[in-house]
Formats: structure tokens, C-alpha cells, sequence
């Protein structure tokens, strides 16, 4: 077998990942290429062989997406602004193969887990929504069907990439190895952006449009944060390098990026909450300095957020109170996918009959799944935030407890870029599907709170030594 002295891990699925990210590196090259028909072919075998692997190694499929939403360039024309992107088309593949194992083994049953009820919840919800998103409710053409299929498929993909997590992730092991190839991308993406000469390749040509967005940053600063802090099990060097990758992402955020927020600002805020949670000494500290800051400096906290985005945010205070307004015909279940972006000419804004969006993740939930769709996403926020808070002290010291740790401070950064702009659940005429390559990150690693969780209670080595496993949950719970 072959391990790490440092590590003393199994290298043998890290050599699986390497071939298949020089496999995924390639068909960026090719993707770049002008030859038609050689990325035809590329594509071809590639699927073919891809297929047949991951079809073997179901454990390989997570991985694969993650490295996919990366640096794959393939997408598919739908004949309107949206293309799918490669992570758009492999969830539905991968929730169909799992879906189809659970039947071939007659066990159709979701994780027990408190999280899942507000999930699906939540998913039934944006269909019976999707289902209302028909009827007339304006005197004025709504979303294309196209599109309100588009707007369906984000919340129940996302949905369905939360389950894949716990269905896929068995071990320890597996959570590490898919943590720690996402780290490796973001260290290569931040570099890519400072070193001098990698710019080109790295930013423009190898990281695919979207995959970089507000959610990428957040999980990048609340994984390294949390392995970094809490990791006592992590040799010092490697804790040093988690530590310093945080710090460079900050550097990069602020220095190359202060102007937009969702890039520094959900980041500081999983970071801040990691230190609340899991270090309470510092709590009088953060107390005092946050007071501080607020007394003395917050004209130049609130100019640097503002700068150059004024504008940007009083017309985002009339949107919201527009999009409010336009709801109102239909407040339990909302208008459906993508529909309210169609009403907007009938509500001039700022003196301006155009098409507007909100810009804000929780409005547009409301626009498109009404309260209750609201109502179940909140709900399944504090599920996951209650799941983390009841594993931190259960799990074993070392990754298990600092991914939990940095799993909270995710969501926490996760919400707060809800706040700025639509990161989670991608609105099909802002952020787009494209921003699907990013905003599924944030859907995979709080799954992995599931994953533990499950681990816990069947004690496969993730709960403390000597301490009894979580209780099984039920819905009835």
C-alpha cells in the first residue's frame, strides 16, 4: 500500500485523482482548440471511458464534479442566453445512478437526518411552484418554459447534490480526499492569480467562467480556516500552508477585488464565525473590537463595501421593495421559476420600465417559491447549523471536528452571500447556470455534515473515542 509518513494516508485514491484531473486538464487543452472534429473525438472516448470508470467506482463521481465544474469547458447551446454547463449535466447523471442503485437494491430510503425533511420540503415546494409559475397571474407574457425549467433544475439539483454526499461519502477517507482536491484547486486558482505568468493560463483559460464565484471563495476560507485552526492531527507545515492559503485568498479578495464584496466580505464572515464558535476566549475580544469598529470606523467600513457600488445598492433597496410588491398576487407559492423577472416593465423602477432582477438570494426565493419555499429553506439552514453545533463535540479531534467547524463557518458565509447576490441558487437571468459551477460547492461540503453524521451512528470511526454515537434521527424527530 502506498501512504504519506507525513500523512499516513492511503495514496492510492490520490493517484486515481491525478489521472483523472491530467485526463480533465487535457480536455481543457482540447476544449481551447479550434479543431472541431478532435474534440469531437476527445469527447467521445472521454465519455465513454468516463462513463464505464465512474460506473465502477461510484466513489470517484464527487471528485469528478468538482474537478469538472473547475476546468471543463464543454457545455450545450438550449438556443437562449443559458448554455448547461458540464456540472448541469452530470448531477442529473449522477442523481439518476443513484437512484437507480437504490432500486437495484430495493432500500428506497433518504439519509436519516434532520436536514433532509426541510430538503425535500423545500424541493416539493419549487415543483408545486413550478406547477403555479403556469397560470396567468399579469397581463403580460412570462418566463419561456425553458427558462422555468432552468430556474426547477438549480433547486433540485442542489438538493440532489446534498444527498449524493451522504450517499457516496461512506468513510473519513473519502470526505479528506474530496476536501483536500477541492483546497488543491483553490490553491492553484489563487496562485494563478498572483504569480506572475500564470494569470493567463490558469484564470483565463484553465478555471471555467462561474466556477470562481462568491461560493468558491467562502469554501475555500472556511475549509483551509477550520483545518488550519483545529487539525491538531495535521503536521504543522501542512497547518501552516491551510493558515497562509487564507490569508493570500484575503490578500487577493481585497487588494484585486475590494469593490466586489461577495468576493472578501461571505469569506470574513466564515471565518469570523469559526473563531466565535469554536474559540470562546476570543469572543470578549471580537466583542470589543466589533464594538470598536463600529463606534470609530464604520463611515469607512460602510464607504469600503459601497465604493463604486452606490448605485448598485439603492437600486437594489427599490427591486426588493418592487419584487415585494409583484409577489403579492401570489404570496405561499410565488410565481415560479424565473417568472417574476418577466412582470418587472409593469413596476418602473427609479423612473425605468425595464427588466430588473433582485440581486438578493432570499427575495428571489420568495418571488419564485413564495413563503413557503422561503420558510423550508431557512428551515433546512437551521437543520444543517443544528446538525453541525451536535457533531462538534461527537466527532473525532482532527479533520472530522476541524471540517465541522469549517462546514459551519461555510454556511454562515454560505447565507451571507445569499445576502449580496443570488450565489446559492443561481437565478437563470443573473448569476445564470454558469454559476452552478460554484454554488454546488457549497451544497457538497455542507452534505458532508450528513456524511459525519452518518458515520457517527454507525461508528465507522468518526465519532470520539469512548463516546457513544449520535442517535439515529427520524422525520417524526
Amino acid at each position: 500500500m502506498i501512504r504519506t509518513p507525513e500523512l499516513g494516508l492511503d495514496l492510492r485514491p490520490l493517484l486515481r485523482l491525478l489521472t483523472i484531473a491530467c485526463l480533465f486538464v487535457l480536455a481543457a487543452y482540447v476544449g481551447q482548440s479550434p479543431s472541431w472534429e478532435l474534440l469531437r473525438l476527445f469527447v467521445l472516448l472521454g465519455g465513454a471511458v468516463s462513463l464505464a470508470v465512474l460506473l465502477r467506482y461510484p466513489q470517484l463521481r464527487l471528485p469528478t464534479l468538482v474537478v469538472a465544474s473547475f476546468i471543463i469547458p464543454l457545455s450545450i447551446s438550449t438556443g437562449t442566453n443559458t448554455d448547461l454547463n458540464v456540472t448541469v449535466l452530470l448531477l442529473p447523471v449522477f442523481i439518476g445512478l443513484w437512484l437507480l442503485e437504490l432500486l437495484q437494491r430495493r432500500e428506497i430510503r433518504l439519509p436519516s437526518s434532520r436536514p433532509v425533511l426541510p430538503l425535500m420540503a423545500f424541493a416539493l415546494v419549487a415543483v408545486l411552484s413550478f406547477g403555479m409559475g403556469q397560470l396567468p397571474w399579469y397581463l403580460t407574457e412570462s418566463a419561456p418554459l425553458l427558462a422555468q425549467l432552468g430556474g426547477l433544475a438549480v433547486f433540485l439539483l442542489s438538493a440532489g447534490a446534498f444527498l449524493l454526499v451522504a450517499h457516496h461519502v461512506r468513510d473519513l477517507q473519502s470526505l479528506e480526499w474530496l476536501t483536500w482536491l477541492f483546497l488543491a484547486f483553490g490553491a492553484l486558482f489563487l496562485a494563478g492569480r498572483l504569480v506572475p505568468g500564470l494569470r493567463h493560463v490558469v484564470v483565463d483559460i484553465l478555471f471555467q467562467e462561474g466556477s470562481t464565484s462568491s461560493l468558491f471563495w467562502v469554501w475555500v476560507a472556511a475549509l483551509a480556516f477550520g483545518q488550519a485552526l483545529f487539525n491538531r492531527r495535521l503536521p504543522p507545515r501542512w497547518r501552516l500552508a491551510c493558515g497562509g492559503l487564507v490569508l493570500v485568498l484575503f490578500y487577493s479578495a481585497w487588494f484585486e477585488g475590494r469593490t466586489w464584496a461577495s468576493g472578501w466580505l461571505p469569506p470574513l464572515v466564515a471565518v469570523g464565525t469559526i473563531l466565535w464558535l469554536g474559540v470562546p476566549r476570543l469572543r470578549p475580544l471580537m466583542l470589543l473590537s466589533g464594538a470598536a469598529i463600529a463606534t470609530f470606523y464604520s463611515r469607512q467600513v460602510v464607504a469600503e463595501v459601497m465604493v463604486g457600488n452606490e448605485y448598485s445598492w439603492i437600486t437594489r433597496l427599490e427591486a426588493w421593495r418592487i419584487v415585494l410588491e409583484i409577489v403579492k398576487v401570489s404570496p405561499l407559492l410565488g410565481l415560479g421559476p424565473a417568472n417574476y423577472h418577466w412582470y418587472t416593465p409593469l413596476f418602473p423602477i427609479l423612473g425605468w420600465s425595464v427588466q430588473f432582477n433582485s440581486h438578493n438570494q432570499y427575495v428571489d426565493i420568495l418571488a419564485q417559491t413564495g413563503v413557503l419555499g422561503l420558510a423550508g429553506f431557512l428551515w433546512f439552514a437551521w437543520e444543517v447549523f443544528w446538525l453541525g453545533w451536535r457533531l462538534r463535540d461527537r466527532v473525532a479531534t482532527g479533520f472530522a471536528q476541524a471540517y465541522v467547524y469549517g462546514a459551519l463557518g461555510g454556511l454562515a458565509g454560505t447565507l451571507a452571500a445569499g445576502a449580496l447576490a443570488d450565489w446559492v441558487l443561481p437565478f437563470v437571468y443573473n448569476v445564470g447556470l454558469k454559476g452552478m459551477r460554484s454554488s454546488i460547492f457549497g451544497w457538497i461540503f455542507l452534505g458532508g455534515l450528513v456524511a459525519l453524521e452518518l458515520m457517527v451512528t454507525n461508528g465507522s470511526g468518526a465519532q470520539q473515542n469512548g463516546e457513544d454515537p449520535l442517535p439515529p434521527r427520524s422525520f417524526g424527530r
